[in-house]
């Protein structure tokens, strides 16, 4: 009887450490889409997608890639998000010069599981958020740039 009971221990003991293994990463919600597309006067853009102060996503937008979709996942037991969307987008001007604009914006997210998100630019590529074009009470933007967003120092 021994050895049985010492195998069951064995296997509560192994159960017990999956639980708390699956417990230390956080579950999963649901997921969103989000698209972000390069403007006519666009020459390149990387964009970084942070969702509850997590980076979710990172886009790199050129000629060779004009448009992308990147589909997130939310964490369970939340129903609202914070987001930021912060990066550097490279237009030519009228006058043929290039100019860099880091951009950055943020803001609250209202029940996107399953929603399809656009990143959008504004005020000649400085301000950037995200907006659902069938429902624009999914997104609230927040004024002013996001903290978590930082300039690349290279």
């Amino acid at each position: 009887m021994m050895p049985q009971s010492r195998s069951w221990k064995i296997l509560i003991f192994l159960g017990a450490g999956a639980v708390l293994a699956s417990a230390s990463q956080p579950a999963l919600a649901g997921t969103f889409t989000v698209v972000d597309g390069r403007a006519d006067n666009e020459i390149s853009e990387i964009s970084r997608l942070y969702v509850d102060e997590q980076l979710a996503a990172t886009i790199r937008l050129d000629a060779s890639a004009p448009q992308r979709a990147v589909h997130v996942e939310t964490a369970a037991g939340r129903l609202n998000h914070t987001y930021a969307l912060c990066g550097e987008i490279t237009i030519r001007t009228p006058d043929g010069r290039t100019e860099t604009h880091e951009v950055n914006g943020g803001g609250i997210l209202h029940h996107p599981e399953g929603r399809t998100l656009n990143a959008l630019g504004t005020r000649n590529f400085t301000e950037f958020y995200l907006a659902d074009p069938d429902d624009p009470s999914v997104v609230e933007r927040q004024p002013g740039r996001s903290e978590i967003c930082s300039v690349p120092t290279s």
